[in-house]
């Protein structure tokens, strides 16, 4: 029999994370805290008060929040899932947090008898509505082996890097390579427009070279489209990058261009671009050198 599910956080991410869960024929439960609550229930999904009764009634209880304190508050506040939850339920933390925090929600609910896997995602809205996520994973091998089916419901990579935690150092990884891509895009892009190469031609002549990568495709076309539309959002990297550079501080790797796009990204977060895709970081290089790229 298939695992009923529970699911915390309908946002961009969650939402079509969820709706791809039901696809796949998973009995599902949300919590009802907003629109999207009413949508799943109206696609079949039941729906929940609260963490803790939506865990009295699922064996695997997911979260897909925006960061550490909001997971601290669903899982272990009052009325969280730790009071809800049965022994050998198991919790997967889908949210991008901090790692030590993740080994510490995990020590709390092994008090109770509470599985967990830290299992954050990479691949933006269109690969979560696609249901093609890739899917970094820390936790025990055999509590990774009962979720695998639920996880991959999700996605088209489910990988175990390690013990818990180790998904979200994965994702801090990730998210190290995707802000310094688009940073490089960006420099690229600005270069070849200031002396009057076009960045489309500019794009198919490297594309299918070593510069080549996911997230040159992905990004390239919409910002030459001048699509700011956030995907993943400025804001969001933001908090990423911080949990990166924390967790570098903590461990003594210095990372200092990851500390540069950070920078970058804190300034167009004061240009009031903080809701836009990451995308945008090409704007933080237009305004310097007095250009705008575009096909």
């Amino acid at each position: 029999m298939k695992m009923k599910v529970g699911f915390i956080g309908l946002g961009i991410m969650g939402k079509p994370m969820s709706r791809n869960l039901l696809k796949a024929g998973y009995e599902l439960v949300v919590l009802d805290t907003s629109k999207s609550g009413s949508e799943l229930a109206a696609a079949g999904a039941k729906t929940a008060a609260t963490p803790k009764a939506l865990a009295e009634e699922v064996d695997v209880i997911i979260t897909m929040l925006p960061n550490s304190p909001q997971v601290n508050e669903v899982v272990l506040g009052p009325n969280g899932v730790i009071e809800g939850a049965k022994t050998g339920t198991i919790v997967i933390d889908m949210s991008s947090i901090a790692p030590l925090t993740s080994q510490e929600i995990a020590r709390k609910l092994a008090e109770k008898g509470i599985e967990m896997l830290d299992a954050p995602v990479s691949g933006g809205e269109p690969k979560a509505i696609e249901g093609t996520l890739s899917v970094m994973v820390g936790g025990k091998k055999e509590v990774f082996d009962q979720c695998y089916d639920v996880l991959k419901a999700m996605a088209a990579s489910v990988i175990r890097t390690g013990d818990i935690g180790a998904g979200n150092v994965t994702k801090l990884a990730n998210q190290i390579v995707v802000a310094i891509n688009i940073a490089a895009m960006s420099e690229a892009f600005v270069l070849a427009s200031k002396v009057g190469v076009q960045p489309e031609l500019v794009y198919q002549a490297i594309r299918g070279g070593l510069a080549g990568s996911t997230v040159l495709d992905a990004k390239a076309p919409l910002v030459m489209d001048r699509n700011f539309d956030p995907g993943f959002r400025i804001n969001l990297h933001i908090k990423d990058l911080s949990n990166v550079l924390e967790t570098s501080h903590e461990v003594g790797a210095p990372l200092p261009l990851t500390a540069a796009v950070m920078e970058m990204m804190q300034a167009l977060k004061v240009d009031g671009m903080g809701d836009c895709d990451h995308g945008s970081l090409i704007r933080y290089y237009e305004k310097m050198a007095k250009v705008e790229v575009s096909r």
